[in-house]
């Protein structure tokens, strides 16, 4: 069995999608339809944006989304029997198995960013990496944290084994960085994004989203989805929709999904974005997976899908 995996906020990069644009009739179809829908030609800042420009939430967001759903629908060389996305990710995943059509998608990350910008903006809060200590020992310790310093802290992504998201006030995530180093881990460091996502800070933002989401029309899927709020794997319009609206205030559960699509009989990861984010972290839970990419296509007049990185697996 084949998965689509699309990433989240993170993996935008200048220049993302200009290739696309300049040589498949139905990708620059797709751009001009979504610069149209913004009023603005996003396509613009993805083509020609600085990095600054690029990490504005209400840039990146639409990029990343716009970039992934597009990639997966101009190629025709990979069939998906599922699929699942980090964070963002999952509304690509629900346009490319048509969850959700391609304009609400553009509706609803178009409203998540401007909405999750206030609330960031409102709460002054931070997210940080912690790599190389065990799930149930840094929930220990940000508990331990929060009642000592008064700081709130939680956990915002769990991307897998000895890899999660912390995320809460910007002292408060400093001095669990700081103290996570100091008690053994690989890495603990903030990290450059504003806000929390995945937290109940986005308490206002679940209300003001969900709304828009409930006037959404959910489609039943061509294909499974595996969501962030539970890890499972889900075929029921409603069912999808109250997932999304819970979204944005719950952590992501990517070790789960992860494990589930592998118990399910995935044996076949492909990621669906502008680098390996996904991957690196699918190869280590899925060693005798053939775990690969769609982002780099090579000489792309001969394009079908060339598959062109694949991380070290048995089968090599």
């Amino acid at each position: 069995m084949k998965a689509f995996i699309f990433p989240g906020q993170g993996c935008q990069k200048e220049g993302m999608g200009k290739v696309l644009y300049d040589n498949f009739p139905k990708a620059k179809k797709m751009f001009e339809q979504a610069n149209d829908y913004f009023g603005r030609r996003i396509s613009d800042v993805m083509f020609e944006g600085t990095e600054d420009e690029l990490m504005q939430t209400v840039n990146t967001q639409p990029a990343v989304f716009l970039y992934e759903v597009i990639l997966a629908t101009i190629q025709d060389a990979v069939k998906a029997d599922v699929v699942a996305g980090h964070s963002l990710g999952e509304f690509a995943a629900l346009v490319v198995n048509k969850t959700i059509s391609f304009e609400d998608g553009l509706n609803l990350v178009y409203n998540r960013a401007v909405i999750g910008q206030k609330v960031c903006e409102k709460h002054k809060t931070a997210m940080g990496a912690v790599i190389g200590l065990s799930d149930e020992y840094i929930a220990k310790r940000i508990k331990e944290i929060w009642d000592e310093t008064g700081e709130p802290i939680y956990f915002a992504n769990y991307n897998g084994p000895g890899q999660v998201v912390i995320s809460g006030s910007k002292k408060g995530i400093r001095v669990a960085c700081k103290a996570f180093m100091n008690e053994g881990a690989k890495k603990a460091i903030p990290l450059l994004i504003s806000g929390s996502f995945h937290t109940p800070y986005m308490a206002d933002a679940e209300i003001e989203l969900g709304d828009i989401i409930k006037k959404t029309t959910f489609s039943v899927p061509v294909i499974p989805v595996y969501q962030c709020v539970d890890g499972k794997c889900h075929t029921e319009p409603e069912e999808i929709r109250e997932n999304l609206i819970k979204h944005i205030t719950h952590g992501v559960q990517w070790t789960s999904m992860t494990r589930n699509m592998a118990r399910d009989g995935v044996n076949e990861f492909y990621e669906i974005g502008t680098d390996d984010t996904l991957q690196k972290i699918v190869a280590r839970m899925c060693p005798n997976s053939l775990v690969t990419s769609i982002w780099n296509y090579g000489n792309v007049k001969q394009y079908k899908i060339c598959l062109l990185y694949t991380s070290p697996s048995p089968r090599d």
